[in-house]
């Protein structure tokens, strides 16, 4: 095989975070069970929690349809929401703090949801967590024209990542870390987190905007109406809390 591109320092250990939820609007849905682990450079997991909720409201029959967890089991199994925010959050934080970078596949959702779930509770929210690694935005940049869905399922399939139990939290959070491993390997991307961090903040921005013009060409968005580019975490509207 001729070798690929230099490994980042970053690929040896990353943190993988995944929600499953009530729905798919990040200022009202509520999280339902979570994952945080730790992935060594082969993509084995070396380190691992994972969190059930009972989310205090009904889980609507679609979003049960996806991760399987019904309102009766989050009720009776779950813990107060509250307790599993605030622990995620920390468990989150505490591995930023220590720079490991947090893999999170269309992270916008998942750490926006988060912040809002916290400032739901009364618990300091992760605003502007960094360094986040997205793979969505990451392979949507390096290959922008591949048709095609791009889906956890579907990108992991791509790069040869199994991914066994799609849209359970645990199976999620890791094939979202190995697929960022797999495009490290495959890709030049930025060499220190930082840089590839910062990169991110404007490839979100750009294909946002880029979709927005193709949502407008199709008439599913008005031309006034945009999509938001923010990330890793979208700004609250302004009647909410930060």
């Amino acid at each position: 095989m001729s070798p690929g591109p230099a490994l980042p320092a970053w690929l040896t250990r990353v943190a993988v975070f995944d929600l499953e939820t009530t729905g798919v609007d990040v200022t009202t849905d509520r999280v339902v069970s979570a994952h945080v682990g730790v992935l060594d450079a082969d993509g084995w997991e070396i380190a691992a929690r994972s969190w059930l909720a009972d989310p205090g409201v009904p889980i609507p029959e679609g979003a049960t349809a996806v991760h399987g967890i019904t309102t009766e089991f989050a009720a009776g199994n779950g813990r107060p929401a509250r307790e599993v925010v605030a622990e995620v959050t920390a468990a989150l934080r505490s591995l930023l703090v220590q720079g490991v970078p947090v893999v999170a596949y269309n992270a916008a959702y998942d750490f926006s949801l988060l912040a809002h779930e916290a400032a739901r509770h009364g618990i300091e929210p992760l605003v502007d967590p960094s360094p986040v690694i997205d793979p969505l935005i990451i392979d949507k940049a390096y290959d922008r024209y591949r048709r095609g869905k791009r889906t956890l399922e579907v990108v992991a399939e791509h790069y040869a990542v199994p991914l066994e139990g799609a849209h359970e939290a645990s199976a999620d959070a890791i094939a979202a870390g190995r697929v960022a491993q797999a495009l490290a390997r495959q890709f030049s991307l930025p060499p220190t987190l930082t840089e590839l961090h910062t990169r991110q903040i404007g490839w979100a921005r750009s294909q946002a905007a880029s979709l927005t013009e193709y949502f407008v060409s199709i008439g599913r968005l008005e031309p006034e109406e945009t999509l938001d580019g923010s990330w890793p975490v979208r700004p609250s509207p302004p009647t909410g809390s930060h």
